[in-house]
């Protein structure tokens, strides 16, 4: 029996061994070649289909990331976007936003050279500058746990793109990515919202200079910010894509940021229906494109990698951040959130619940037994959403806990956290209360920044949420 991935065969979603009719595709790229005999072969639909579908679910996280690069086209290429400010439930954009961190974001065109990156020195405050390829994997996460740099601080790095031959500075270290389309995403730990201004002097000191001028000392000019691009978010905008549309984008973003090696075998089936970079698809119709991306677009959000674990209610996915040829996994990570760290940098157990069901009172309550509080070497916090994920209004305005204010631990060491809709008065301290809806569905994040290696081997789970009667 074939292992199965969310429903789907391994041996069908991109297997080398392909079936008896797959191997009697054609290699077809689109525009024909000079050898008529060599042109679109015609193919069952069924086979097409199935095609059409495993080709949607191997390129939504490049379409995805090319239309969040599109729509963040106000900030120009190479430039850094700064968060001036933490969320709130007003915003309701992003999903599953943390109070933890500010962003520093930006997407860089690497085709003429590379960008260097300067990050300050932070006086022991946690940072993270995650650096993304096209196709949404973590390729290098210089941190304030794991620098990476040949000197500093400050720190010097030169991300460099897959085409590029010559000679860096020798304080600068080296990060190549093999696509040039790449997003910087830049994270610095925020401690309430009187610690902003402090934050936002830090992103105002990171430097993004292209090689030739900081090698040459001289200042990259300011761009004045470009009129508002398409302000429906990116993740809505794919979804509303027909799916001709969204073909026609994967073979346009192919010719600028190819598949990878190991994606030769997907490479090969996909050219059989014409998706090739600066291809089309042929040889399918509306209908049969349609019925391929709705099947799709089913079997990507429910997926869950088979190596994740549930313990105690909580989902902890320890294989994200970088995907190798585990396209449903990749896709999977893409659509419920883009930019997923790598587990050595940030992991993040989920756990969904609904209060007042079955006449329960709605109060509930993490107990962290002595000792077994979070394992991090930065900080961690717990943060409730509400049904659509996102923060929830309440009248005391907290929506996360564990980091802004530290939780006071029992007598014994011992760590009780108050999940419930009602003050639970002067008995909890402020920072153990974590207020969600007074009924209805609603799920907790954990965030464990830079965690131990028990939590990423899985030898640490985070404790049940326990009714309280």
């Amino acid at each position: 029996m074939d292992e199965t991935e969310g429903g789907v065969s391994r041996r069908t979603m991109f297997g080398v061994a392909a079936t008896a009719a797959t191997a009697a595709l054609g290699l077809a790229a689109c525009g024909g070649s000079d050898d008529a005999s060599s042109g679109p072969v015609t193919t069952a639909p069924s086979e097409a289909e199935a095609i059409a579908k495993d080709a949607y679910i191997f390129g939504f996280p490049l379409v995805l990331m090319d239309v969040t690069r599109a729509a963040a086209t106000r900030t120009p290429a190479n430039r850094f976007q700064h968060a001036a400010a933490l969320p709130t439930p007003a915003r309701r954009d992003v999903v599953r936003l943390n109070l933890d961190t500010l962003y520093s974001s930006a997407w860089l065109d690497l085709r003429a050279e590379p960008m260097v990156l300067q990050v300050p020195a932070m006086a022991g405050r946690y940072w993270l500058m995650q650096v993304l390829d096209a196709w949404t994997n973590t390729v290098h996460n210089p941190s304030s746990v794991r620098p990476q740099a040949k000197s500093g601080p400050p720190c010097a790095y030169a991300i460099v793109g897959p085409n590029w031959s010559g000679t860096l500075p020798e304080d600068v270290t080296p990060l190549p990515v093999p696509t040039p389309t790449v997003w910087l995403l830049g994270r610095i730990q925020v401690n309430g919202t009187d610690d902003l201004a402090a934050v936002r002097a830090l992103q105002q000191q990171l430097r993004l200079e292209p090689l030739s001028n900081w090698t040459e000392r001289r200042p990259t000019p300011a761009v004045p910010p470009a009129p508002q691009a398409d302000s429906t978010p990116p993740a809505k905008q794919v979804a509303e894509m027909d799916a001709r549309t969204f073909f026609d984008r994967l073979c346009a973003v192919l010719a600028i940021n190819p598949a990878a090696p190991d994606d030769a075998p997907a490479m090969k089936r996909l050219a059989t229906i014409g998706i090739t970079p600066g291809g089309g698809v042929v040889g399918l119709s509306d209908a049969e494109l349609s019925s391929a991306v709705d099947t799709a677009r089913q079997q990507i959000p429910v997926y869950l990698d088979p190596k994740s674990m549930n313990e105690n209610g909580w989902t902890v996915d320890l294989a994200i951040g970088s995907y190798g040829t585990n396209y449903l996994q990749r896709a999977a990570i893409a659509w419920k959130g883009l930019g997923a760290n790598l587990p050595q940098d940030a992991i993040y157990p989920t756990l969904f619940a609904t209060a007042g069901a079955n006449g329960s009172t709605g109060r509930f309550r993490l107990h962290f037994p002595a000792g077994q509080a979070p394992p991090v070497d930065a900080f961690w916090s717990l943060t409730a959403y509400d049904a659509d994920n996102y923060l929830m209004s309440n009248p005391a305005g907290i929506y996360a806990i564990g980091h802004q204010v530290p939780v006071v631990p029992n007598p014994d060491g011992s760590i009780d956290l108050a999940v419930q809709h009602a003050d639970p008065g002067p008995d909890v301290p402020p920072g153990n209360w974590l207020p969600i809806p007074e009924s209805g569905q609603f799920s907790l994040t954990l965030r464990l920044y830079a965690p131990k290696e028990d939590a990423i081997q899985d030898r640490w789970q985070p404790p049940p949420l326990t009714p309280v009667s």
